[in-house]
């Protein structure tokens, strides 16, 4: 007997029906940039659509995620290149800007959406990396431990619901979670960016932030080669305490996600992040890709992998382009 799958495919009705997974809007989380000193948003060239934002512009767009029943907002912070310093105080400081905009897009959205704070010191140290840097350069790991638990901390007074931290240093998880505990912060959840890898995928996003980056993050992000190595990670934050874990980038480590949606006890998220964008849109643009397609059947492939939450900068517009897809 010859057997035809073709059945399930006849039409769109017949389509609909046997579907196994629909992206929806509540899955997807939209990353944004408020940069101080600015008056009107500005354009970044490497990620064609994407801004960074003043505080005004911040806030109106948070009320357009939030009117839109996406999942959340996740703020990046740029601050003026003088208020950078050697341990990223301004980062923590209630008066930075990404205390800020987390203050003005909380007062603006109430809790309509979710409000989340990028946890990490590399937006606001003149040397651009992730924490505090030994006398001869290294990555003091503790060291910049305690300052996340004083950035989480600062970002929950601020209004962040969540907080998530990036920097891919031992313990932070735990550390964060008692320091939120600690300062009054139970209900504040844990992102944590648990399988990061030092990725060149990540490119456009240190034009977005304004990068000061000098040399590389090899020493704590993960190596691109190593897939058990994701899960390991993902199983000390989760023993740590983690309420979300996440990896980052995602199309290009659907492996790792698959991994770790396989075993993780609490929700996954994976970031679709810039190179990932701006590939597409420059492709799109030159019209070798169907634009909203593509960025259709890249959030489905993540999804369908696991996770359960993508932080995308098409967030706005792909459910639209997802409902088509779906005809």
């Amino acid at each position: 007997m010859l057997i035809r799958p073709r059945r399930a495919r006849t039409t769109p009705a017949m389509r609909r029906l046997t579907r196994e997974l629909e992206v929806r809007p509540s899955q997807l989380i939209l990353p944004a940039f408020v940069r101080d000193g600015l008056t009107e948003p500005v354009d970044i060239p490497s990620m064609p659509g994407v801004q960074q934002h003043s505080l005004d512009s911040l806030a109106a767009l948070a009320s357009a995620v939030a009117d839109a029943g996406l999942g959340g907002i996740m703020l990046f912070g740029v601050p003026d290149e003088a208020d950078k310093d050697a341990t990223g105080s301004c980062g923590i400081r209630a008066d930075g800007i990404l205390n800020r905009g987390l203050a003005r897009v909380r007062a603006e959205v109430g809790d309509a959406t979710v409000v989340m704070a990028d946890t990490c010191l590399d937006e606001f140290t003149d040397h651009g990396h992730c924490g505090v840097l030994t006398s001869d350069g290294r990555i003091d790991n503790d060291a910049t431990v305690e300052r996340y638990v004083q950035m989480a901390v600062s970002q929950a007074d601020a209004g962040a619901h969540v907080v998530g931290p990036s920097g891919m240093m031992d313990g932070q998880v735990a550390a964060i979670r008692a320091g939120l505990d600690d300062a009054g912060h139970t209900d504040v959840s844990i992102l944590a960016y648990s399988a990061k890898y030092a990725s060149a995928f990540f490119g456009p996003f240190r034009d977005a932030v304004g990068s000061s980056l000098q040399g590389d993050r090899r020493t704590y992000q993960q190596d691109p080669a190593n897939r058990r190595e994701g899960v390991r990670e993902t199983e000390l934050d989760i023993a740590e305490g983690a309420d979300t874990v996440m990896v980052k980038p995602a199309g290009y480590y659907l492996d790792v996600l698959a991994d770790v949606a396989a075993l993780s006890p609490v929700p996954v998220a994976a970031y679709q992040v810039s190179g990932e964008y701006a590939m597409i849109e420059a492709a799109a643009e030159r019209g070798w890709v169907d634009r909203e397609r593509i960025i259709a059947e890249s959030l489905t492939s993540i999804v369908r992998a696991g996770a359960d939450m993508v932080l995308t900068y098409w967030a706005l517009s792909a459910p639209a382009y997802l409902a088509a897809s779906y005809e």
